[in-house]
């Protein structure tokens, strides 16, 4: 299964809006057959698996990462497969929390007389897929918000000059984060600011040779109007306005018009209809405006925070404007789960606990 997991992951940058998922098929103690979802619309990891194993797949141990599918989707289901290949035995990491699925493919695999032994390294499975999990089983996609901040925790001069806070090893970390990502989300503010493309430029070996670099839909919030001189137009990628206003579309850009709630975009009817648009992950590259109100409101499920080794003073922008937190038993906790050094900076990772504020 630590195989399975292993070779999912080859599936990160292309596989959206569907999961990362690997199967291994083993015969006699030997790998016969492996494979892994490599794009929505193509084959499944399991069908290709049983293409790579042929014929000795049969009475052979199935161990794949996330339940086989049931339903006729783009693709047959993956359960009638692994019953017509006759495989004796079926190890599966994670339930599926597709509605379509959740346990039925299980069930069939049963019914079929097929040993199906479910939990095999089961967190391990959950962790490929954070933004489809969380989709499914709530409506709304998970949130990981980036943020470049000086060691006194400072994100740009009073001036709103931002570039550049950390080294070069960090903003190519970034690129992976992007790559990895179903959209990019930034407020006009920053827009208007720093001008980003919010694109995925991938240099070094980290990405693929052979596959095609997937773009992530970037999205902008706020009602402020987006200049026709921004680098967002410099490339032919799909961009989404977010607004309280209604707006029409344009080249390469489509309009989400949402309800105002306290004078700004209601930003927690936006995650459901981003959501719908089967947007599994978001990655916020945002000034401190949305990423507090994206804060108060509970929507981010995960900070990182690159922080660079200078500073930049005390009137200097900081990561979140939370106005309303006055006191100390108001702050918002945070469990720290990775601190690494990339390059001459620091990656900390931390998870924001809303409800174990002291």
């Amino acid at each position: 299964m630590a195989r399975a997991i292993r070779i999912a992951k080859q599936g990160r940058f292309t596989t959206n809006p569907n999961p990362q998922v690997g199967c291994v098929i083993v015969k006699n103690n030997q790998i016969v057959g492996e494979g892994w979802h490599q794009r929505a619309g193509e084959p499944h990891a399991e069908i290709n698996a049983l293409n790579a194993a042929g014929e000795q797949a049969q009475h052979a141990d199935c161990y794949v990462t996330l339940e086989p599918c049931s339903h006729f989707g783009r693709t047959p289901p993956c359960a009638d497969a692994l019953i017509k290949a006759g495989v004796k035995r079926v190890y599966i990491a994670m339930q599926d929390p597709n509605p379509q699925v959740a346990g039925q493919g299980i069930a069939k695999l049963k019914d079929a007389g097929i040993d199906v032994i479910v939990g095999i390294l089961e967190n391990e499975a959950e962790q490929l897929n954070k933004g489809f999990c969380k989709r499914m089983r709530t409506g709304r996609p998970y949130v990981r918000s980036k943020i470049a901040m000086s060691l006194d925790g400072r994100t740009a001069m009073a001036s709103g000059e931002s570039q550049w806070i950390t080294g070069a090893a960090a903003r190519q970390d970034v690129q992976k984060l992007r790559a990895q990502s179903s959209a990019i989300m930034t407020g006009t503010g920053t827009l208007l600011a720093d001008d980003p493309a919010l694109t995925v430029r991938p240099e070094g070996d980290w990405y693929p040779a052979e596959q095609e670099v997937r773009q992530a839909l970037r999205i902008v919030v706020g009602d402020h109007d987006i200049p026709e001189y921004a680098h967002l137009f410099d490339d032919p990628y799909d961009i989404l306005v977010v607004t309280t206003k209604q707006v029409e579309s344009g080249r390469f850009v489509d309009v989400l018009t949402v309800a105002e709630k306290k004078g700004q975009v209601d930003l927690s009817a936006m995650m459901s209809e981003l959501a719908k648009r089967d947007i599994n992950d978001i990655m916020v590259e945002a000034g401190s405006v949305l990423n507090g109100a994206l804060l108060d409101a509970g929507l981010i499920d995960e900070l990182i925070i690159y922080m660079a080794p200078k500073l930049m003073g005390d009137s200097a922008k900081g990561l979140f404007h939370l106005p309303e937190l006055q006191t100390m038993a108001q702050n918002i906790a945070l469990s720290i789960t990775d601190i690494r050094a990339v390059g001459d900076d620091w990656r900390i990772t931390a998870i924001p606990n809303y409800k174990k504020a002291e």
